[in-house]
């Protein structure tokens, strides 16, 4: 289905928005990515990725510095897929499976979803994801690859780079062994983009002991780049929101902690409470003083899918206006022209 020639208009301005945002200088963005599908449901802390501005992917294993246009790469931590550690994958593909934004769907349902990854899996992953003989399309956590906006709600957290540092990023991946270090514990997606962001900036991303019980998960990476920036200002950090592609693709789910996810949880927190209440209290109390991260209450969420004429008074609209529900426990946002800049929220 092809989107509306206004809501299309709309969109590559949007993105192109971002993209020009962003690029105004050298950048390196975590993706903090809502969760969703059965296994989001038993462990609600999404997926972490890194976005970098002026970094391009020659192949899914090989970076390098982009050429005028590019809009840049996304890297992450995957589990099973070709038996690398990290995979590149460039922006629009890694958000909507297709190479150009004229082509991204006005809404999406699971057939459509896979029929574009399909269709760019054989057009640009095929070495990496071949054919399965025994199937047309082949199975796995590849599909983690391509699409991302068509499954869950994605928050950025854009901070401030040099092309020397990302000459150096580039030069580190190219000389790193790349095999599979995946480790849901202690070497994750989070794991990863928290090993990114340490790069540019030193001890600014850190595990909790408390909230999150030492695993670190993308809802305290984003919390750590919050916190720091505070207190050095160098960071500049800038936020934004990408939506989930309208559709009737079950929408993905708040991003939640390691403790904050038990005592959340019916499933988890009731048994717990009645054969250790002692324990459950304890998590309750590490939750509230150390795990939440509250939402601005003056947040607006851009849709994507409005029939809005193009304008920068019309991109975007309040959660309650839109009809969108706002989002519980993770970051806020507040409309920049066509960006949807999240707010940095606040601790408890």
């Amino acid at each position: 289905m092809k989107m509306p020639k206004r809501t299309r208009n709309l969109l590559i301005f949007t993105i192109f928005t971002i993209c020009a945002a962003l690029s105004a200088h050298a950048d390196v963005a975590l993706l903090m990515e809502e969760p969703f599908g059965n296994f989001g449901d038993m462990n609600p802390t999404g997926h972490a990725a890194i976005y970098l501005n002026r970094v391009c992917a020659e192949t899914p294993t090989q970076l390098r510095r982009c050429e005028a246009g590019e809009p840049g790469v996304v890297i992450s931590r995957y589990h099973r897929v070709g038996g690398y550690d990290w995979l590149a994958i460039p922006l629009i593909p890694y958000l909507y499976a297709v190479d150009n934004v004229a082509d991204i769907p006005d809404r999406a349902d699971a057939k459509i979803e896979l029929r574009l990854r399909d269709h760019y899996r054989r057009e640009h992953l095929l070495d990496l994801i071949p054919d399965d003989p025994k199937r047309e399309i082949p199975s796995g956590e590849w599909v983690q690859l391509i699409g991302a906006s068509y499954d869950r709600r994605i928050y950025g957290f854009a901070i401030d780079t040099s092309s020397e540092q990302d000459d150096a990023l580039i030069e580190d991946f190219s000389q790193r062994p790349n095999t599979s270090r995946f480790n849901l514990l202690f070497r994750n997606c989070a794991n990863f983009s928290a090993g990114v962001i340490n790069y540019y900036y030193p001890h600014s991303a850190h595990r909790n002991f408390i909230a999150d019980a030492g695993i670190m998960t993308p809802k305290q990476l984003a919390k750590s780049i919050v916190k720091y920036d505070k207190r050095n200002s160098e960071m500049n950090l800038r936020t934004f929101i990408i939506p989930q592609v309208p559709g009737s693709i079950h929408r993905s789910a708040p991003v939640d902690g390691v403790v904050e996810s038990l005592v959340k949880s019916k499933k988890y927190v009731l048994p717990l409470a009645f054969l250790h209440p002692v324990i459950t209290g304890g998590l309750v109390a590490a939750y509230i003083s150390n795990g939440r991260f509250h939402s601005d209450p003056k947040a607006t969420i851009y849709n994507p899918a409005l029939e809005l004429e193009p304008g920068i008074a019309a991109m975007s609209k309040p959660a309650a206006t839109a009809g969108i529900p706002a989002p519980t426990e993770t970051l806020p946002a507040e409309s920049n022209a066509s960006i949807v800049r999240i707010s940095t929220g606040s601790e408890e």
